[in-house]
């Protein structure tokens, strides 16, 4: 197989891995092509909560002729059995295919190259790094749960040119256009929890679900509230039959008024004037969450900020201006110094409706 059709093979396997973003939770969103001669013979990728892996998915696609094929898989085959499936490296073996190439090895130490191991002892040719740095990107909410203990950060902004996300008075709906709605429901469903602070479920009282996309699994709604002073009669409350909700909190809040089905409360520690970020952060790993998207308000955004959290910003600009008196997108950063303000790099820019969007990442 030469060096392009390779490549061209790992691209088809990552865009079929995106497909599990937000979907397949805790586990990574991984793509599976099997190949032999040029024909694609079978493709998958991680199903809904994380069973059937993607290689599965493939093999059976494939079926026999999977023998003295290639697979192409965005990450090491899984080493370790489970109660929901076998390991995908035992079924890699059983098949017959002649080669795997995996974009990277799977950090979980569960795995951590026991799979590509597995795989040539039964005398499979493994060849590792093909496409890793886009994998990684697309596995960065998995890899930073393993290695650092919290999720991937996206923080949404919709602004106006003057960086205004309300009137005076609060109104707020709609800076932006019907276009770039649309597109924030479809970047919820590629997180698999949508955060916001507790002033932004107060005032606006959002659904935070995923709507206009057809049958896929809801992300957690998470709201941060230091006292969990929220209404009882919320959105968010009415309609946890859709989508769970979790309700972060700091010590000596009302928990006991909020116990009933749907609604889980997590107590974490509180930093100066609010919710820890942090530590709420590491809250959401432990139960399973890699990506979450932030949806605001000004505070939560500039904290999640300042304490260097946030690894993607998706900002929406509308062509409006409100002036000074109309609230700002960010809270306050402390920021005495421009050297000490945070930094991120522009991925892409482009105009969706009537409204310009642009992507920023950490660097």
């Amino acid at each position: 197989m030469s060096a392009s059709a390779d490549a061209a093979h790992m691209a088809h396997a990552l865009v079929l891995g995106r497909r599990g973003m937000g979907q397949v939770w805790p586990n990574p969103a991984v793509g599976c092509v099997i190949v032999r001669g040029g024909r694609v013979l079978g493709r998958g990728w991680t199903q809904r909560g994380g069973r059937p892996h993607a290689e599965q998915m493939a093999l059976e696609q494939a079926g026999a002729a999977a023998r003295g094929a290639t697979a192409y898989v965005t990450l090491e085959p899984c080493a370790h059995l489970s109660a929901r499936g076998p390991a995908c490296a035992d079924l890699l073996v059983a098949s017959g295919v002649a080669r795997v190439v995996s974009a990277m090895q799977d950090p979980d130490p569960r795995t951590a190259g026991q799979g590509h191991a597995r795989l040539r002892a039964a005398g499979i040719t493994v060849d590792c790094g093909l496409g890793e740095a886009e994998a990684r990107q697309d596995h960065a909410g998995f890899l930073l749960r393993l290695g650092a203990g919290r999720p991937f950060v996206a923080l949404k902004l919709a602004a106006t040119l003057d960086g205004r996300i309300a009137t005076a008075s609060g109104e707020s709906r709609w800076i932006t256009g019907p276009a770039a709605r649309a597109m924030v429901h479809a970047l919820r469903a590629r997180h698999d929890a949508v955060l916001v602070g507790g002033g932004t479920a107060r005032a606006d009282d959002p659904l935070l679900t995923v709507r206009g996309m057809g049958d896929l699994r809801q992300p957690v709604r998470v709201v941060l509230s230091r006292r969990l002073d929220l209404p009882q009669d919320s959105a968010l409350l009415r309609s946890v039959d859709v989508a769970p909700l979790w309700l972060v909190h700091g010590a000596g809040a009302d928990a006991a008024a909020w116990r009933r089905d749907g609604v889980d409360l997590i107590e974490v520690a509180a930093g100066h004037g609010g919710i820890d970020p942090g530590a709420a952060l590491q809250a959401l790993a432990a139960r399973g969450i890699t990506r979450v998207f932030c949806e605001g308000g000004g505070h939560l955004a500039a904290s999640l900020l300042r304490a260097g959290l946030v690894d993607e910003l998706h900002l929406f600009t509308a062509g409006a201006a409100i002036g000074a008196e109309g609230r700002a997108m960010l809270g306050p950063l402390g920021l005495e110094r421009l050297a000490d303000a945070p930094r991120l790099e522009l991925v892409e820019q482009r105009a969706v409706g009537g409204d310009l969007y642009s992507r920023w990442r950490q660097r």
